[in-house]
């Protein structure tokens, strides 16, 4: 994608560091916070069909589901929820919300082990309020969708066969 191209919202998720997968889910988190205040099952159908069609259905459907339940937390903890785009509308597709930038930006940290960080973004996002709920679910999310190989990843070798008795 050339730069002439990029949209707004990629460009600034990129500033803030966000990779294509985090930046992926800017259109899952606005269907499933048109779910939430709206009560549209159509939403959040189109959340995870989106992120099926993203990230293949092994991936996308499990982080569509992990996604749903922060954004299901957040709204229990923050009246209304976050400040979103329309994600059917065109125009918005190239602007991105404060409230957005900083739940991504939450993601982000969150599946770098980035503690400081994380808490900030908690704290944008929910108004000043630490949500056991939220954090707990955001860092499973994480913990399910890690950034990299890090430190969960597992060294492969060479398989080895021994002789039990």
């Amino acid at each position: 994608m050339s730069d002439m191209t990029k949209s707004r919202c990629i460009e600034v998720l990129e500033t803030v560091g966000c990779d294509d997968f985090e930046i992926g889910l800017l259109p899952v988190l606005r269907h499933l916070c048109v779910s939430g205040q709206s009560a549209d099952p159509k939403s959040w159908a189109h959340a995870f069909d989106i992120a099926a069609e993203r990230y293949g259905e092994a991936i996308g459907l499990p982080a569509a589901h992990g996604l749903h339940k922060v954004v299901l937390a957040l709204f229990a903890c923050r009246e209304g929820g976050p400040d979103i785009k329309d994600p059917l509308c065109p125009e918005a597709k190239r602007d991105i919300t404060d409230d957005e930038v900083q739940f991504l930006s939450m993601v982000h940290h969150m599946r770098r082990d980035n503690s400081a960080a994380a808490r900030s973004a908690v704290a944008f996002v929910t108004r000043g309020r630490m949500d056991p709920v939220l954090i707990r679910n955001g860092l499973t999310f994480a913990n399910r969708f890690p950034s990299g190989l890090g430190r969960r990843a597992r060294v492969v070798g060479r398989p080895k066969l021994s002789v039990v008795a």
